[in-house]
């Protein structure tokens, strides 16, 4: 089975890297390249690779934003991020909008490799950086009580203190010692932070 592949990236060094890195395989057809946005789009109306190398950061727009947009048209190609950035944040943006991979550019032959195989075959893949930095976000989340998430739901919900105490049937000291040590274990300035960083590691 022959594994089209092409890539958009804004620097032609990345290009001819993963191109001759590429080009010898078997079973693998270089399709070619674009260095833009618009350029991979106008492209993917006349061919669809099976495997599509995505840079994070185009001159024209996100590689996120182009990431969703390719996905929702074309969603028989496969994905895979490339970047120089291996953020929680970024890594999940991707995977989020579609890419079922992410490599960083300086991957070796065998990781690359190992990525097109994994994600031709329908399942993600992400590089060790990557999934290290997906990990170290998970073991940060910070452990609470059950009374601590009860409280944390219930502000979240925009109830007061006292309206938290008559609820839980606890005092309001004892509802502003939960919250107190709420924003302390998030590490948060307040509680409007409190509440995204909450929401962010999936608390409530």
């Amino acid at each position: 089975m022959i594994t089209k592949l092409f890539i958009v990236d804004d620097h032609y060094l990345v290009i001819e890297g993963i191109r001759s890195m590429l080009q010898n395989e078997k079973n693998m057809e270089w399709m070619g390249h674009a260095m833009n946005a618009v350029s991979c789009m106008a492209f993917l109306k006349h061919q669809q690779p099976d495997i599509l190398f995505m840079d994070i950061n185009l001159p024209d727009k996100s590689g996120v934003d182009l990431c969703k947009e390719v996905s929702e048209q074309f969603p028989a190609v496969h994905i895979i991020g490339l970047s120089t950035f291996n953020q929680q944040p970024v890594i999940r943006d991707m995977i989020d909008n579609g890419a079922m991979g992410y490599v960083l550019k300086n991957a070796s032959k065998q990781e690359i490799l190992h990525a097109i195989t994994t994600v031709r075959l329908g399942k993600t893949f992400l590089s060790f950086e990557a999934g290290q930095s997906l990990l170290e976000t998970a073991d940060s989340t910070p452990e609470i009580t059950r009374r601590e998430k009860e409280v944390l739901q219930l502000i979240a919900e925009g109830l007061t203190n006292a309206e938290i105490a008559a609820k839980l049937f606890i005092s309001i000291p004892t509802v502003n010692a939960h919250r107190k040590s709420l924003i302390e274990k998030f590490d948060a300035a307040n509680t409007a932070v409190l509440i995204g960083k909450a929401i962010k590691t999936g608390i409530i």
